[in-house]
């Protein structure tokens, strides 16, 4: 069973992994609701509370499948979703990233009728909206936490200035971002001031879309509705050298008797007892697998041979693709 992790000053307490619920819907391959439900109910057994989902994935299919998921278990889930980003509909049309106060009310009812509940557990804006000031969005959030819509809030790839900004209308519990061996960027700046104000890390791809495990393929390889199809990391001459990292990460998990994964996890657990990774999947064996991570215990020397095998500046290309870089704050 997960042991748990304080998120913030407000109260926030969930399991010290959480479960990353996108792929259950879309860009990676094939969905299969069976297996994804069975998969959010193990995840419960084995001691997850977190459950991250968005209004954006699928677009909207993925709350729908949770709040199926969850429906006679509601009391025993962390239920985090998100709102104001850029989506494709199902009908070709687009929607684009819009945190306007009115429609960020309108979102938070349609997401709890989608999830089946009275109440959010944790509200991220999705993504920073430059048309809105930060103030206004986060004293909307903070109206729904009166209104007991929603218990806590957070932001999603927040840059220092807006998370300073945010924290003074309404307390932040936590902020979401990539954070794992091989995305470091959140240590410089973002890190120190969340422990600054208190404020904790849910980090989303620790396996770096997989690629830490080393079971990835050419970006070409992949159908255009494919995440992986669009990562420049996986494109051409990236490619290449990233695949010499996941290397090294797999020859030193093979040392230690783990796997990729397991080390990769592990290693984000180390970090901090503020951070909690939601590696992401829809398979109940993957779950398991990542699980075992929480059971793992590296030393220093573990640290550093992990941290050397991935040194700064050796991953090849952005983490997203210039359309995507474009809605990270910074």
């Amino acid at each position: 069973m997960l042991n748990t992790r304080k998120l913030g000053r407000q109260g926030l307490e969930v399991s010290e992994l959480g479960l990353g619920c996108m792929g259950m819907s879309q860009w990676y391959g094939a969905t299969d609701d069976r297996e994804s439900i069975a998969t959010v109910h193990r995840a419960l057994d084995l001691g997850y509370t977190l459950f991250d989902t968005a209004e954006a994935y699928g677009p909207y299919d993925n709350e729908v499948l949770l709040g199926r998921a969850l429906a006679d278990r509601r009391e025993r889930a962390v239920i985090a979703t998100k709102f104001g980003f850029p989506m494709k509909l199902k009908d070709g049309s687009t929607a684009e990233a819009d945190s306007r106060p009115a429609h960020i009310v309108e979102v938070v009812e349609a997401s709890l009728r989608r999830l089946g509940t009275d109440y959010i557990d944790v509200l991220y804006q999705h993504r920073v909206d430059p048309k809105v000031p930060i103030e206004d969005v986060v004293g909307t959030m903070a109206e729904l936490v009166r209104q007991g819509k929603v218990r806590y809030i957070g932001l999603c790839e927040a840059g220092e200035n807006t998370i300073r900004r945010a924290h003074v209308v309404h307390p932040l519990s936590v902020v979401q971002s990539e954070f794992s061996v091989w995305e470091r960027n959140l240590e410089d700046g973002i890190l120190p001031l969340l422990r600054e104000l208190g404020i904790g890390l849910v980090g989303f791809c620790p396996l770096g879309r997989g690629f830490l495990t080393g079971g990835v393929r050419r970006a070409e390889e992949y159908p255009e509705d494919d995440f992986r199809h669009h990562d420049p990391r996986l494109q051409g001459a990236n490619y290449d050298q990233n695949m010499v990292i996941a290397a090294r990460v797999r020859e030193v998990a093979e040392r230690h008797g783990l796997t990729p994964a397991q080390l990769a996890i592990a290693w984000a657990l180390h970090q901090g007892d503020d951070i909690v990774p939601i590696p992401g999947t829809k398979r109940r064996t993957y779950l398991e697998e990542n699980t075992r991570a929480a059971t793992v215990t590296l030393d220093a020397a573990t640290l550093a041979e992990l941290d050397g095998a991935v040194r700064a500046g050796t991953v090849a290309g952005p983490r997203y693709n210039e359309r995507m870089m474009a809605y990270i704050d910074r």
